[in-house]
């Protein structure tokens, strides 16, 4: 079995897994971005961008998190 740093190629791999796990999470709570933005206190435009390509605030990442 690889080692998870084995895994990660990149900061932009990380990123990008992040979003998959976090979009895979939204859609088994069966949230729309629309919803989850609103719970979490996040613009619509960042949660689609970070959906999108991993991009997202510090910030605004912990508040989905939280959401």
């Amino acid at each position: 079995m690889r080692e998870l740093y084995d895994l990660l190629t990149s900061p932009a791999d990380v990123n990008a897994g992040i979003a998959r796990r976090m979009t895979a999470r939204r859609k088994e709570q069966k949230l729309t971005q629309a919803q989850l933005s609103s719970r979490a206190g996040v613009s619509l435009g960042s949660l689609k961008r970070f959906e999108q390509t991993g991009e997202i605030s510090l910030s605004a990442l912990v508040k989905i998190s939280f959401a």
